[in-house]
């Protein structure tokens, strides 16, 4: 019996992966969901899982959490510019309950990436290295649910704003993302895999898909990182955010949200949800 432990387990990631692991067959009863709040995690209880408290930044209740398991999907925390510290946490509690096989979610091309994000997650990877522990690393591309959330200014607008120029991006769902990490937690290799969708995007080519499925006039606007960045504080998104996802567009420029590796579809043993089903769905 391989007991499979996966941290932020009520967060849109780790709830999604551990409905993936169940789907791939994992018995609820041999499933560990490691939260921060209990209460949340009552429909888990409900359904066979084993609920566990820890904080990223609590050693001794992460080391408590993890005794006893066997393989452990390790989702990186959501605070950005304190993760470095409180992953390094997560990584020294893992040695210390004698988890067998770490995987951990990063970013695509992380070792490469110019991106503003990747930073923490290469010191992560680094931490991960130098722990001696069994690893993979999930380097995971963009979201396309990030495309939705302000979807409906866009289209009142029917402006599409961005920095991206005419890069590229290759996404897919949560729950594609979710799938390849439940895949390859139980295949149990120890391996890096560069993890995007199936298609290759513009942001010309999504402001047209937009167009196509809600009937409205939407055009891409491309911005200077600067002016997207003030423009996204305009709107209300909060810091630090503004100026993350204004280099996230400039990182699409670059090609650092883009990649021809296959990983993602084959983990999955499927392409990537078609981005028109996404904005359907967000839609309906």
């Amino acid at each position: 019996m391989t007991t499979y432990a996966v941290t932020g387990a009520t967060g849109q990631l780790g709830s999604l992966s551990i409905e993936a692991l169940l789907e791939r067959g994992v018995a609820a009863g041999d499933i560990v969901a490691v939260v921060r709040d209990a209460a949340k995690a009552s429909p888990l209880a409900d359904r066979g899982a084993t609920v566990r408290v820890a904080d990223y930044s609590d050693r001794a209740a992460l080391t408590t959490a993890f005794a006893g398991v066997d393989r452990l999907l390790f989702v990186s925390g959501s605070e950005v510019g304190s993760r470095i510290a409180q992953h390094t946490t997560v990584v020294e509690a893992a040695v210390a309950a004698k988890v067998g096989l770490v995987a951990y979610t990063s970013v695509l091309k992380a070792d490469t990436s110019g991106l503003q994000l990747a930073h923490e997650h290469i010191a992560t990877e680094k931490v991960l290295a130098d722990s001696g522990l069994a690893h993979i690393l999930l380097r995971n591309g963009w979201y396309s649910e990030n495309y939705t959330a302000s979807l409906q200014p866009t289209l009142e607008g029917g402006v599409l704003y961005g920095a991206a120029g005419d890069g590229k991006v290759a996404p897919a769902t949560r729950a594609d993302y979710a799938g390849a990490s439940a895949a390859a937690l139980i295949a149990g290799e120890p391996k890096v895999y560069e993890l995007g969708g199936s298609e290759h995007l513009t942001y010309a080519d999504i402001a047209a898909v937009l167009a196509e499925v809600s009937g409205k006039p939407v055009r891409y606007q491309d911005l200077p990182e600067a002016d997207y960045a003030a423009a996204l504080t305009s709107a209300g998104v909060p810091e630090p955010m503004p100026a993350v996802l204004a280099d996230s567009d400039a990182g699409i420029a670059r090609g650092d949200l883009d990649t021809s590796s296959t990983d993602l579809a084959d983990l999955l043993g499927r392409p990537s949800t078609p981005f028109i089903e996404v904005i359907r769905a967000a839609l309906s």
